[in-house]
């Protein structure tokens, strides 16, 4: 018994002899605990700096690219870029489709930073439009919009078109109605942009391709407008004097416009000339994917579908 109750006899002892070691471990603790919360507490005001600076940096860059006047951001992940541009690649069989629809993201941001108005569609569609025509070498360098809104994607494939070392002559079709006219003829929709659809606003924008305007059937003319709907006989009599290397069809999106399209279309592109179809694919607008159904089913087209890109189709004449 007395060898059992030692040890408790001596515990009060024992713990007045390991106070200053116990305040001494406590004080050590205290003193890191100190320094790691004044190093967190530097490294959240550091980190709160430099988030700052980030959203100062968003704000700018969503100024910038975001949906606000334009209707469509410009701002597409890595991924998206990464399966256009295997999209372009397949349809061009180029090797050179990143370097394309870089060239093609830059000219868009350039183009509505400085333009009047906007570019129609997601950015997808746009640069993948952009990208893909000059890629797949038009047999010649006159180029027909069939409806161009603000006249910026003109403006844009002029300047793509150079940069694969063509000299590209436009020919612009549109009824300049004061605002977009979708579905059909009859129905209009306020633009994100405040910018009416004017004759005007296209030739500011071509102005900045350097593009040479001039009365409409001059033969020196880089590039010529014509006022009037697709459809119209004399704006067909006036269009129909050449061949062309490359048409885009984005103008009545209806099921009986585009079909209607797709066939003037058969009738003046060149051999080897590329047909391309915007809003292909596009939920939104059913009428153009059945209008291209209908023109290639009947069997005497000789449009061919080359493949997709985005929303929109592209065919050739063979």
């Amino acid at each position: 018994m007395p060898l059992l109750t030692r040890p408790l006899r001596t515990l009060p002892l024992a713990r007045r002899a390991l106070r200053p070691l116990a305040a001494l471990v406590d004080q050590r603790v205290d003193q890191r605990v100190r320094a790691q919360a004044r190093a967190t507490q530097s490294e959240v005001a550091a980190l709160r700096a430099e988030l700052d600076v980030l959203k100062k940096q968003s704000h700018a860059v969503g100024m910038l690219l975001d949906r606000t006047g334009r209707g469509a951001h410009r701002m597409p992940s890595a991924g998206q870029i990464t399966a256009l541009v295997g999209q372009v690649a397949e349809v061009s069989g180029s090797a050179h489709a990143r370097r394309a629809v870089t060239s093609a993201f830059r000219t868009v941001v350039a183009l509505e930073a400085l333009g009047v108005g906007r570019l129609a569609g997601g950015t997808s569609n746009v640069c993948g439009k952009l990208a893909t025509i000059p890629l797949m070498a038009p047999p010649n360098p006159e180029v027909l919009e069939i409806g161009t809104l603000h006249g910026l994607f003109a403006t844009a494939l002029t300047r793509m078109l150079h940069r694969e070392g063509i000299e590209p002559r436009l020919t612009i079709v549109d009824p300049f109605a004061g605002s977009q006219l979708q579905p059909d003829a009859t129905h209009d929709h306020a633009d994100p942009t405040g910018t009416p659809v004017r004759e005007d606003v296209v030739r500011a924008n071509l102005a900045l391709a350097g593009t040479a305007l001039e009365a409409a059937g001059s033969p020196t003319a880089t590039a010529r407008i014509y006022k009037g709907f697709s459809q119209d006989s004399h704006i067909r009599a006036s269009v129909s004097d050449r061949r062309y290397g490359v048409i885009v069809v984005d103008g009545d999106h209806s099921r009986e416009g585009v079909l209607a399209d797709l066939r003037w279309a058969e009738e003046i592109v060149a051999d080897g000339g590329i047909v391309v179809l915007d809003d292909y694919g596009d939920a939104a607008w059913p009428g153009v994917r059945e209008a291209l159904e209908t023109h290639l089913g009947d069997g005497r087209s000789k449009l061919v579908l080359e493949g997709v890109v985005a929303t929109s189709a592209f065919l050739r004449h063979m």
